[in-house]
């Protein structure tokens, strides 16, 4: 089944939850429910406010960013729903470092909850570079929902999925 792709690393009981809200119909009320508004955040530009910001109020230490965007390739392409890049370079005798995240524009779409999951998750990644224990406190202390999130975002992008696919048979 295509939840196993999504819930993967979750454990069986959650997997199996997750298989009788669909199987029943009612995972789209569940979610609809918990996050009945899309966000408005719909240009990059609007995107790239509301991710420094974030950045700001957590890592005010960090580098600043030089581009946030959505993507509409990137979850077809690397199959991931967001990425960050970081490279630092020797510009004479400074060090210039450039930051930058996309974000799947299929966001576009999603919950506010759901865009801050991955926004978290992909600032989190220009202090820790690992997904260790590390990286998950610092997802979390910007976060405190963080794991419900990204599981709710799982099952949102199952739901969606799915959706797709029932429109086109």
């Amino acid at each position: 089944m295509q939840a196993i792709n999504y819930l993967a690393g979750y454990p069986a009981s959650i997997q199996q939850q997750a298989t009788e809200l669909l199987n029943n119909g009612k995972l789209a009320q569940y979610l609809h429910s918990k996050y009945p508004q899309p966000h408005q955040i719909q240009s990059d530009k609007a995107l790239y406010s509301y991710v420094n910001e974030l950045k700001n109020d957590f890592m005010r230490n960090s580098p600043p960013l030089s581009l946030v965007r959505y993507d509409s390739k990137l979850n077809i392409i690397k199959q991931a729903l967001g990425m960050h890049t970081f490279a630092s370079r020797v510009h004479g005798s400074k060090l210039k470092a450039h930051n930058s995240i996309s974000i799947a524009a299929l966001f576009k779409q999603a919950p506010a909850e759901f865009l801050r999951m991955i926004v978290v998750h992909e600032l989190a990644h220009f202090k820790q570079k690992e997904h260790n224990k590390a990286f998950y406190q610092l997802c979390q202390h910007m976060e405190p929902q963080y794991h419900q999130l990204e599981l709710d975002t799982r099952l949102w992008l199952l739901w969606r999925d799915l959706s797709t696919a029932d429109m086109q048979s």
